[in-house]
C-alpha cells in the first residue's frame, strides 16, 4: 500500500503562483513515476507532469514553460511548482503513484484561478 497526501492548493489570481506537494508513504519502491494530473469540472482527467525516480520529465503542452515539477527521493515528495496560473489551470489536481503493476491517487487538492 502506498498513501499519497497533498497540500497546497487553493485560490489565486491569474498570473499567480502556487506550489503543490505530495508526500508518498507505505511500500515504496525505488522505481517509480510520480506525477500529477488534473480533473476540470465537466472534462476528463489530464496528465499535467510526471517525473520518474531517475529524473525524467514529462509535461502536457498546456503547461510548459509555466510548471515545473520535481521530487525529493529522500522525502518521497513530489512538488509541482505553477507560475502565471491561467483560468482554465482552475481544476482539481491529483498527485500519482506510479511503480512495477501498481497505480495510486491522492484525494486531490483544489486549484482555482480566479479574479
Amino acid at each position: 500500500q502506498v498513501q499519497l497526501v497533498e497540500s497546497g492548493g487553493g485560490l489565486v489570481q491569474p498570473g499567480g503562483s502556487l506550489r503543490l506537494s505530495c508526500a508518498a508513504s507505505g511500500s515504496i519502491f525505488s522505481i517509480n513515476v510520480m506525477g500529477w494530473y488534473r480533473q476540470a469540472p465537466g472534462k476528463q482527467r489530464e496528465l499535467v507532469a510526471a517525473i520518474t525516480s531517475t529524473g525524467s520529465i514529462n509535461y502536457v503542452d498546456s503547461v510548459k514553460d509555466r510548471f515545473t515539477i520535481s521530487r525529493d527521493n529522500a522525502k518521497n515528495t513530489v512538488y509541482l511548482q505553477m507560475n502565471n496560473l491561467k483560468p482554465e489551470d482552475t481544476a482539481v489536481y491529483y498527485c500519482n503513484y506510479k511503480s512495477i503493476g501498481i497505480n495510486y491517487w491522492g484525494k486531490g487538492t483544489l486549484v482555482t484561478v480566479s479574479s
